[in-house]
C-alpha cells in the first residue's frame, strides 16, 4: 500500500511539474519578456494577466497548491533519495544530482520572488516595469534573479526529460537522446528569454 501511494505520489509530483507548474513558466516568462519592447508593452501584458476573471481561484488552485505539492514531494525526494555519481558519473545521473540541486535552489528563489511582487503588491505596491527595475537596479540582485531564472529553467527542461520517460512516452534509447537534444534547445530558447527580459528590467 506504501509502495503504491509513492508511486501515484511520484507520477502526480511529475504531472505538476509540467501541467501547470511548467507551462506557467512558459507564460511567465513570456510576459516578462515583453520588458524588452519598453515599459509600456510591459506594463499592459502584465496588466492583461492582472486582470483575468477568478485571478486569486486560479493563481491558488493551479499554481500555489501544485507548487506547494511538487516542492514538498520534491524535498523529501532530494533529501531521501541516492545518486551514484561518485562511482558512475554517467551524463544522466549527473542530470540527476543537478535536478535535485537546481530544485532546492529554484524553490529559494521562488519564496523570495514571491514577497518581492505577490507580498509587496498586498501590501500596495503595483506590479509594473518600474516594481522590478528598482528591484533589479542592484547587480547582486540581477545576478542573484539570472541565476534563480536559469535554475527554474533548467530544472523545467530536464524534469520534462524525465516526465517524458516516467510516464511511457520516450522508452527507447533513441527517443531518449532525440529527447536530450530537443530539452537543451528548449532550455537554451527559454534561458535566452528569461535573460533577456531581466536585462530589460535592468
Amino acid at each position: 500500500m506504501a509502495g503504491n501511494r509513492e508511486f501515484y505520489n511520484r507520477k502526480l509530483h511529475s504531472l505538476l511539474g509540467v501541467v501547470p507548474i511548467g507551462l506557467f513558466l512558459v507564460i511567465h516568462l513570456t510576459v516578462n519578456h515583453y520588458a524588452v519592447n519598453g515599459a509600456a508593452a510591459f506594463n499592459k501584458a502584465a496588466g492583461f494577466m492582472e486582470n483575468l476573471p477568478f485571478l486569486l481561484f486560479l493563481e491558488v488552485v493551479f499554481i500555489y497548491l501544485p507548487l506547494l505539492f511538487h516542492a514538498i514531494y520534491g524535498l523529501y525526494i532530494s533529501f531521501t533519495a541516492s545518486s551514484n555519481v561518485g562511482t558512475m558519473g554517467y551524463f544522466r545521473n549527473w542530470m540527476y544530482l543537478l535536478q535535485r540541486i537546481s530544485g532546492v535552489l529554484v524553490l529559494i528563489f521562488l519564496v523570495f520572488h514571491i514577497y518581492e511582487t505577490r507580498i509587496q503588491m498586498a501590501l500596495g505596491k503595483e506590479l509594473n516595469f518600474d516594481l522590478m527595475a528598482n528591484l533589479l537596479a542592484n547587480r547582486w540582485m540581477l545576478a542573484w534573479y539570472i541565476i534563480g531564472t536559469v535554475a527554474a529553467i533548467f530544472h523545467f527542461a530536464n524534469g520534462l526529460w524525465s516526465f517524458l520517460v516516467s510516464w511511457g512516452i520516450t522508452q527507447s534509447r533513441r527517443s531518449q537522446q532525440i529527447s536530450t537534444y530537443v530539452m537543451i534547445v528548449v532550455f537554451v530558447l527559454l534561458s535566452v528569454v528569461g535573460v533577456r527580459a531581466l536585462l530589460a528590467f535592468a
